[in-house]
């Protein structure tokens, strides 16, 4: 398992903190449902490679405020 893998929980819950919106708003902006935003952040599942590409886009849509979380993620 790599690194960002085992910190899933933590960038989804970053991210919705940062946009200030529930798990089901977020669910909503990725095309998921709520049960799959809760797994992810819960550490019960991963998110495929097409998440992981739209929660990138929310966080370079995001610009600044989610740099630190773009560098730490996404960046090799």
């Amino acid at each position: 398992m790599s690194q960002t893998t085992l910190q899933t929980p933590e960038l989804i819950r970053a991210l919705r903190d940062r946009l200030g919106i529930s798990q089901e708003k977020l669910a909503a902006r990725l095309g998921v449902s709520f049960q799959t935003v809760n797994r992810w952040e819960r550490g019960r599942a991963n998110p495929s490679p097409m998440a992981m590409t739209l929660i990138e886009q929310q966080l370079r849509q995001m610009g600044e405020r989610a740099q630190d979380l773009l560098e730490t993620y996404f960046v090799p």
